[in-house]
């Protein structure tokens, strides 16, 4: 595999326990970055995890992955020809850094070099027309031509296409399950090809089988991985139009191509242009609402820090039933959780953080934060 450059990158140690804590239930990229931030280390969070469930509600402690576990599938990975990218490192996707709560690993194969060119997304229906096949491969080429890479979920239909029409100029495939476990099936022999001149990226374990569920979370690093996001064929209540919720929330650019008001299939592209979406009938549309920010890049979208955790005392039981009794099923942000409870904010992200790893937290686009349903 080639790697996009020089630069710091984690020892194997640090490796093995970034894997160990992001593989353990309830710790999500959100998590995994306050827990970093609170205790310095993968390793000394991993320490302090139990203590942390207890604390925030959970009837019991979730099994966090050994030694032997991270370093076996470290190890498969390697032997499929992937290795793990951890953010930070000169290889990681750099727009996927900028994303709310990006992962902290990605397990890669491919050529990372392909991360450094300008990303588009295409996205659509699995089951499009050969009209629309025609132009995501048609859009596809004459972006890769113009310098932008590709990506896509690897899905079939529009995905396919788009995949297809960048090949040669590089493109990048997100899975939902484990990099090894290649859905659709008939796409495997497109994945070889992909893989040979471009890139696939996944978050999720070496060997994961992917779910209804898992196909959410693989269209939020598509759309993450982006400058822009453009829906060729879309149904209503289709995964396209999750994707372009997302990107979206991120500032991502939306772009949508018209169809026939006769065609279901058009029905959600057509709705995305009345909510605003970007016109696409040929590739100027797109390159010339990309430029301005191709041009800028990435270097000056910045993240916001979470508090420091360890400028005030640790949260008494009293603060964390204020902050509970200010949470519900609603989407809060957590400024407004804040300025209720009249808490430092460490204190709030640490009570925050401890739900969450007890299973009780739904973290929302923005920031937002709710309890889980039934669970109070």
């Amino acid at each position: 595999m080639k790697q996009a450059g020089a630069g710091p990158r984690l020892t194997d140690r640090q490796r093995i326990n970034w894997l160990r804590l992001i593989r353990t239930p309830n710790v999500g990229p959100a998590s995994f970055r306050d827990l970093v931030n609170r205790f310095g280390s993968a390793e000394a969070a991993i320490a302090m995890l139990p203590e942390l469930m207890l604390s925030g509600g959970a009837k019991r402690v979730v099994t966090i992955p050994s030694v032997d576990d991270a370093e076996r599938e470290i190890e498969a990975l390697h032997r499929f020809g992937g290795r793990f990218v951890a953010i930070g490192e000169p290889d990681y996707p750099p727009v996927v850094r900028n994303m709310d709560h990006p992962p902290p690993l990605l397990s890669v194969k491919g050529d990372t070099s392909v991360f450094a060119l300008p990303a588009i997304a295409i996205v659509g229906a699995r089951n499009a027309s050969l009209a629309g096949i025609k132009f995501a491969r048609k859009l596809a080429y004459d972006l890769g031509s113009a310098g932008y890479s590709v990506v896509s979920g690897l899905a079939r239909g529009i995905d396919t296409a788009a995949h297809q029409g960048s090949l040669a100029t590089g493109t990048v495939a997100v899975l939902a399950g484990g990099l090894d476990c290649i859905y659709p099936p008939e796409n495997a022999g497109l994945f070889d090809e992909i893989v040979a001149r471009g890139a696939a990226v996944s978050e999720m374990p070496f060997g994961w089988k992917p779910r209804a569920q898992d196909f959410p979370r693989r269209n939020r690093i598509v759309a993450g991985m982006s400058l822009g996001l453009i829906v060729v064929e879309a149904a209503d209540r289709s995964g396209s139009l999750i994707s372009a919720r997302l990107a979206n929330e991120m500032g991502r650019l939306v772009f949508a191509v018209p169809g026939s008001p006769l065609d279901p299939r058009a029905a959600g592209t057509n709705r995305l242009l009345k909510d605003g979406a970007i016109l696409v009938t040929e590739v100027a549309d797109v390159l010339d609402a990309l430029r301005p920010i191709a041009k800028k890049g990435v270097s000056t979208m910045t993240l916001e820090e979470p508090p420091d955790f360890g400028s005030v005392p640790l949260p008494a039981e009293d603060d964390r039933s204020r902050v509970i009794e200010a949470l519900g099923p609603t989407p809060t942000g957590v400024d407004e959780i804040i300025r209720h409870t009249e808490l430092h904010p460490a204190q709030v992200f640490m009570i925050l953080l401890e739900l969450d790893l007890a299973g009780r937290l739904e973290r929302h686009a923005g920031g937002s934060v709710s309890l889980l349903a039934g669970l109070d």
